[in-house]
């Protein structure tokens, strides 16, 4: 039983485990490589020393097949590893990410901050990117003639298109100089322009075997090519800046001369299957007019037959003619005498209208005089109800109509007073009177 705060052996590591991960993150270290062991589960354990202190490492399989070149006792590297405590043994070791030689990392920087700066400039553009021709006349090849990739591309190329014409431009593709001799090759290419598109490639390599490739003069030069560009530059996992800026990136110096050219064999496939198009195509076109010149002479008739034929019509069209003039004279015939009988039809008896009229005339004339008497009648009853009424005939029987000095008709004595001079009509004059009293 382990007494309260005491900690056994695993838990401690466990803790310091802990401790040393979170506390050191990962980190680029360097040294020389010693004691390199690879076990038969692929991975590789080794120690990075230098002259005060050496690092137990291990990289697991996952990671070390990543790499293209295998690590040796005795090279100076840069690796990229996480701290941590390997608990079973207690040991304090680096689990490797990554592994590269020493003094790649300033390759690297330069590689980045060149490929930066080109993009920016828009060298890498997609849209100045040329299509290469269909079928090239001339081929020009940009490497050294002592490089294996040459013979590879020569191989392909008369393979695949043997009737194009191969130009080698020669430059030493790897060591001093040989970044500005490469620009050089290419801008002879691009001004004696005497091939339709231009290779430059290598063999695979190490970072500093491929560099000049990496190099700015090369990459403004491919730029400037009068003529589109096909890199094929290392394997397929090697990235060069040339691979950015030519017209077309093949992974090897192979794929980039089959970029470059058609196959002769699919060709001429094609060129099979276009020529036997062609041929039942023709065969069809000429199918076709046999078949209308048949239908064209099916239709030809001599002109003496055509004459009979079109005076039988003609005579033919001249008994319809006839036929018809005469039925339409027989149906205008008919249709006239039926109109000719029905406005005999609807014609009126003038005698018996003239009796009608009479008759009319002597009943309006009974009519006229009894309305006539009859209004006369009432005329005379009005007349004398207004003679009734006429204050004229009142006076004759004695009346008198009083008017006072403003003209009024007095029908009150007491409207007057005594003095007030009055005017009184009577049937036949008039009298002017003063009022000497007047009473209720």
């Amino acid at each position: 039983m382990i007494g309260a705060g005491v900690l056994t052996v695993s838990q401690f590591a466990a803790m310091a485990r802990e401790v040393v991960e979170s506390a050191m993150p990962l980190a680029w270290v360097s040294g020389e490589i010693s004691n390199f062991t690879r076990a038969a589960s692929g991975h590789c354990y080794f120690s990075l020393k230098d002259e005060q202190a050496q690092l137990r490492c291990v990289m697991f399989r996952q990671r070390a097949q990543l790499l293209d070149w295998l690590p040796a006792n005795g090279q100076k590297v840069e690796l990229r590893a996480t701290p941590t405590l390997y608990e079973p043994r207690g040991d304090f070791q680096l689990n490797v990410d990554f592994v590269r030689k020493a003094g790649l990392g300033a390759l690297f920087e330069a590689y980045e901050r060149l490929k930066s700066r080109l993009q920016n400039e828009g060298l890498f553009d997609e849209s100045r990117k040329r299509e290469l021709p269909r079928l090239p006349r001339a081929v020009g090849i940009v490497t050294s003639p002592q490089a294996a990739a040459l013979r590879d591309v020569l191989t392909t190329l008369r393979r695949r298109w043997p009737a194009a014409r191969v130009v080698l431009y020669p430059a030493p593709v790897q060591g001093d100089g040989s970044a500005r001799q490469i620009a050089e090759a290419i801008d002879a290419a691009s001004a004696r322009g005497e091939v339709d598109v231009l290779i430059v490639c290598r063999g695979g390599g190490s970072l500093e075997d491929l560099w000049a490739f990496n190099e700015e003069a090369v990459a403004r030069a491919v730029f400037r090519s009068a003529m589109p560009v096909v890199s094929g530059v290392g394997h397929e996992t090697d990235v060069t800046i040339i691979d950015f800026v030519a017209d077309r990136r093949a992974p090897t110096p192979t794929a980039a001369a089959v970029a470059a050219v058609p196959d002769r064999v699919d060709i001429a496939h094609r060129l099979g299957h276009l020529g036997q198009a062609l041929d039942r195509s023709a065969v069809r076109g000429l199918e076709r007019r046999m078949q209308r010149t048949d239908a064209a002479a099916a239709r030809l008739r001599h002109p003496g037959e055509r004459l009979a034929m079109n005076a039988a019509l003609l005579l033919h069209l001249g008994e319809r003619f006839q036929r018809a003039h005469a039925s339409e004279n027989v149906q205008r015939n008919w249709r006239l005498s039926t109109a000719e009988r029905r406005l005999m039809a609807a014609r009126p008896s003038t005698v018996s209208r003239a009796a009608s009229v009479a008759m009319l005339g002597a009943g309006l004339d009974r009519a006229m005089r009894q309305s006539v008497v009859s209004r006369t009648a009432v005329l005379d009853r009005l007349s004398g109800a207004l003679r009734h009424l006429d204050p004229d005939a009142v006076l004759e029987r004695g009346y008198a109509i009083v008017r006072d000095s403003a003209g009024r008709i007095v029908s009150d004595a007491a409207t007057v007073s005594a003095g007030d001079g009055i005017d009184i009509k009577l049937s036949a004059g008039t009298l002017a009177a003063t009022v000497t009293s007047s009473s209720d």
